[in-house]
């Protein structure tokens, strides 16, 4: 009897030539509606970003990060550092190296160079944490979000401390977040489906057993801690070309909420769930914003309600955890349709 076979070209990278047709399409059209709505695809772009380098650790491992938007932080002042003018610079940022504060660099390789910082701090860091599992290596990750934030937000002629970095360039637009995106969505999905990732997927389901086998854990969960880390560093380059401001606390619970809020809601198994977590948050965030000024319904005026998004987030992601407690996608991928699968020959 024939059965089909996933062996082809095309089977293999169905899930992220769909998530790719799917974003490329969901840009195109925001182009034919206002500004605000490219704004709101950027932005949200850039927490997918953000998403998908959380999901290279957390789905391949199963070690759930509460740390990860310290990268985020320091991709994004590192480039701030690069590419700010250096008169801005001399106002504020007396600390900096004066081979750093005299020049301004160009855009790319800034993003590059903040990017590998933020895998080294990760490399450094990783050593002892990697050696942790469970709820440890959990409130370990966390630790280093705490100690990032107190850093950057203390150190005043460095990052400009409790105030508002401000005079960062405005890079970032919704094609290059766009681009950003469809590369970490491909390098993810290359990782977890090669040799290495999927031993470390291995030991993620049976670490004694893996352990058995030759396949060195921490060395894999540190390979996949590096390279998150680069990719959250991409995203907070991003973020801070974006908005053109940086101030520290933005980078602590309420990033690592919605974040993890998106992976969790998506399915941290799948890469598939990542994104489209991400998509499902990002609409409903936009919706409940709209109610939260408030708006009338049938002649009825609902007054505005602060703070409605993200109790309604909570509730969404508790049903979730409830009922589908693997999310939405659960370890599945986005998988071709029948007549595109290629069918061995019956014997």
């Amino acid at each position: 009897m024939a059965r089909p076979l996933f062996g082809s070209a095309l089977e293999r990278i169905w899930p992220v030539a769909v998530i790719a047709i799917g974003l490329v399409a969901v840009c195109l059209l925001a182009t034919l509606g206002p500004g605000t709505l490219q704004r709101t695809m950027t932005d949200g772009l850039i927490k997918l970003v953000v998403v998908v380098g959380i999901y290279i650790f957390v789905g391949n491992t199963g070690v759930i990060s509460f740390g990860h938007t310290a990268f985020m932080a320091i991709g994004a002042y590192v480039a701030a550092w690069l590419t700010m003018p250096p008169m801005m610079k001399r106002l504020r940022l007396h600390d900096l190296p004066p081979f750093i504060a005299q020049q301004q660099f160009p855009e790319l390789p800034s993003a590059l160079a903040a990017g590998a910082i933020a895998a080294a701090l990760a490399g450094l860091v990783g050593v002892p944490l990697m050696r942790l599992s469970g709820i440890a290596a959990s409130i370990g990750t966390f630790a280093i979000l705490a100690v990032t934030i107190s850093v950057l937000g203390n150190w005043q002629g460095l990052t400009g401390g409790k105030g508002s970095l401000i005079g960062i360039p405005l890079h970032t637009t919704m094609w290059n977040a766009l681009a950003a995106a469809l590369i970490a969505i491909a390098v993810a999905y290359l990782y977890q489906t090669s040799r290495w990732g999927m031993r470390l997927r291995a030991a993620r389901e049976d670490p004694v057993a893996a352990r058995a086998a030759g396949v060195s854990i921490e060395g894999g969960r540190l390979a996949a801690f590096v390279l998150s880390a680069f990719f959250v560093g991409i995203a907070g380059v991003l973020h801070a070309h974006f908005l053109g401001i940086l101030t520290a606390d933005s980078f602590y619970l309420g990033i690592t909420f919605i974040t993890l809020s998106m992976l969790v809601i998506g399915g941290m198994q799948s890469l598939s769930g990542a994104v489209l977590g991400v998509v499902a948050v990002t609409a409903i965030l936009e919706v409940l914003r709209l109610a939260e000024k408030g708006f009338t319904l049938g002649g009825i005026a609902v007054p505005p309600r602060p703070g409605l998004a993200e109790l309604v987030l909570a509730a969404v992601m508790l049903l979730v955890l409830l009922f589908r407690p693997n999310g939405i996608m659960g370890a599945r991928e986005f998988a071709p349709p029948a007549f595109l699968r290629r069918r061995a020959p019956a014997r």
